[in-house]
């Protein structure tokens, strides 16, 4: 592992490992307020924050087909948003942005994008493995700082949760440790809003994996709800569906 950049690099890493925890706070609320159907197309905007950001904070000047590839995918999403069968799709959106859980979404996705810039900026003196180790490294006691902030009074009930459906949040950390050193990786070789616009296709892994992680529910509106009200436990909603929501 090769470490450089001095005081630079660490003010890089640690800005991004607090970030990484502000945007997953806000991700676990705003799955706690609205349904995973209506959240899942925001994800489309990600790159176009970083790919913005990137322009400014890493250099990355984009060429105009690259622009037009990340614009295409936020139209998609646009197509995308749920909405009733008779309701225009133009005030479908409308109330889309309006919703809590949509406006804490597009909160948890600016830092996020926020957070891959920063990393882009300590990957530029280092290595994949080596920027890994310290961003997990330093989200452990950022993240138990903030839990204890955060859950004051629900720590036991947190716990015991914890210890039931351990097995769960395991399978959550090594998922996202693995979407984290590829997306590291990732970020060695392409532009940041590049890198993050390739993510998007990830959305045939979420159709492949909806089905059984959601009970079965034969349509993705109705296994989201069915997953809303019906799995056993608090962690496996809030886990599962952040699962898919970063897939």
């Amino acid at each position: 592992m090769e470490l450089g950049g001095g005081a630079a690099y660490w003010a890089n890493i640690i800005a991004a490992a607090f970030l990484a925890v502000a945007g997953n706070a806000l991700l676990v609320a705003a799955l706690r307020t609205s349904d995973l159907t209506v959240l899942g197309p925001i994800n489309a905007y990600k790159s176009v924050i970083s790919l913005v950001l990137g322009i400014f904070l890493v250099h990355e000047i984009p060429t105009p087909t690259g622009v037009l590839g990340v614009l295409l995918i936020v139209a998609g999403s646009y197509f995308v948003v749920d909405r009733d069968e008779n309701q225009p799709r133009r005030n479908a959106f409308i109330q889309f942005l309006h919703e809590r859980g949509v406006q804490l979404r597009f909160a948890a996705l600016g830092l996020s994008a926020t957070e891959a810039i920063f990393l882009k900026r300590a990957l530029i003196v280092s290595t994949p493995l080596t920027t890994f180790v310290v961003w997990c490294g330093l989200g452990v006691p950022i993240a138990a700082l903030a839990s204890g902030l955060l859950l004051r009074g629900r720590l036991r009930e947190e716990g015991t949760i914890f210890r039931k459906d351990w097995p769960t949040y395991l399978w959550l950390a090594a998922a996202t440790g693995l979407m984290q050193f590829a997306t590291l990786d990732t970020f060695g070789k392409l532009q940041v809003g590049y890198s993050l616009a390739l993510f998007q296709l990830s959305t045939l892994l979420s159709v492949f994996f909806g089905l059984p992680l959601f009970s079965g529910a034969e349509h993705p509106k109705a296994a989201a709800r069915h997953a809303h009200h019906g799995w056993r436990s608090s962690a496996d909603r809030r886990v599962r569906s952040e699962w898919v929501m970063r897939t």
